[in-house]
């Protein structure tokens, strides 16, 4: 593993939100040197997203159908959800739910690597804060994926990691929100 000490998240970028009627989406995109099938794999392997992900799979996200427990990582609970993988159009489009959030994530080859896609829907209050949060798991993810991991950086520990803080304050201010103070105020997954 590298050292994490020597890790820090580049700026802001990459996200935007979209209100539809109530509901608010946050829309994330990262350009990953790897290719569709690699990310695919991370994306639906319970062995690799163990490594970077924000929730634990006790089975593979790779089927249309197929039914998976979603542990929360650092939840102050256990929390976990049972979901449904609704499409799995490898590697291109992966969709399920996590909790009460739909997920869904497109894959596109670029060159000789990928632009990952995430669209998930999120309460207006903690939009800086999942894209703060989302953008340092894609950096695990590409980290992981160079064969350089860092270990996974999620939920309470991410938001006491210091990039973290910067990129709360970064999105809020591109997406015109305020930013939350307390981690109390952190989404309930």
């Amino acid at each position: 593993m590298t050292d994490r000490l020597q890790y820090a998240p580049g700026p802001a970028r990459g996200a935007q939100v979209r209100k539809d009627g109530e509901k608010w989406t946050l829309i994330l995109v990262r350009e990953l040197r790897h290719s569709p099938e690699k990310v695919w794999q991370a994306l639906t392997d319970p062995a690799q997203l163990r490594e970077w992900a924000p929730f634990d799979a006790d089975g593979s996200l790779g089927t249309v159908g197929t039914t998976v427990k979603l542990t929360t990582v650092g939840a102050p609970a256990l929390h976990v959800t049972e979901t449904k993988v609704t499409r799995a159009d490898p590697p291109k489009r992966l969709e399920y739910n996590w909790g009460d959030f739909d997920m869904r994530w497109e894959l596109e080859a670029l060159g000789g690597g990928t632009r990952l896609t995430l669209w998930t829907n999120i309460d207006r209050r903690f939009i800086s804060m999942g894209a703060a949060g989302w953008h340092i798991a894609f950096d695990v993810l590409d980290h992981l994926l160079s064969g350089t991991p860092i270990g996974r950086i999620v939920g309470p520990e991410a938001m006491k990691f210091g990039g973290w803080q910067r990129l709360n304050a970064e999105y809020a201010k591109q997406f015109g929100v305020e930013t939350p103070n307390s981690s109390s105020n952190a989404p309930k997954r």
